[in-house]
C-alpha cells in the first residue's frame, strides 16, 4: 500500500514521494520511503519509476510503462512491461542484487466509462540474476505466465 504526494514540475511529468507499507505473511511488514516522477514519455508511453528506501536500509526500484492502443473509441488494447531491482542482496524477500524481475503483459480493456473500465489480460513474469537463483533454492519457478482480469477504476 502507497500514499504518495504528487507535484507537477513539467507538462506532463509529476514528482511523487511518500511512503509505501509492505504486508507479508509471517514475516517482517517492512516501510519504505518512496521518489519517484509519473508522466507521458514520448509517443505516448505512460511511464512510472519510483525508487524505494526501506527502514532497513535496503534501496529498490521499480520502472513501469505502459501504451494505450485504441481498437475503438471504447475498446483499448495496452502493452505492459516492468522491471525492478535492488541495489544489494535482501535474502529474506528473496532478492538478489542488481535486476530482479522483468514482467511484460498485455491487457484489453472495455470502457464504460472513463472512470470505470474491466480487462482481461495475459502476463508473462522472470526473475533474473541472484533472484531467480534464490527462488529456485527455494523449491520456486523463476518464470510464470498469468491470465488477469480486473477493473480499472478512478475518481
Amino acid at each position: 500500500m502507497q500514499a504518495l504526494y504528487s507535484r507537477a514540475v513539467a507538462p506532463f511529468w509529476d514528482v511523487q514521494t511518500g511512503v509505501r507499507q509492505d504486508f507479508r505473511d509471517g514475516g517482517e511488514n517492512p516501510t519504505h520511503l518512496v521518489l519517484g516522477v509519473q508522466g507521458l514519455a514520448p509517443y505516448w508511453w505512460e511511464v512510472d519509476a519510483a525508487a524505494f528506501l526501506s527502514t532497513e536500509g535496503d534501496l529498490t526500484a521499480r520502472v513501469e510503462a505502459e501504451y494505450d492502443q485504441r481498437i475503438t473509441r471504447r475498446l483499448i488494447l495496452q502493452p505492459r512491461f516492468e522491471l525492478e531491482a535492488s541495489a544489494s542482496d535482501i535474502p529474506e524477500l528473496g532478492l538478489g542484487s542488481g535486476l530482479t524481475h522483468v514482467e511484460a503483459g498485455v491487457r484489453l480493456r472495455y470502457e464504460i466509462a472513463k472512470e470505470f473500465a474491466p480487462y482481461v489480460g495475459v502476463e508473462w513474469s522472470r526473475d533474473l540474476g541472484d533472484t531467480a537463483d534464490l527462488t529456485r533454492a527455494l523449491g520456486g519457478e523463476p518464470e510464470h505466465t498469468r491470465f488477469v482480469i480486473g477493473i480499472k477504476a478512478w475518481f
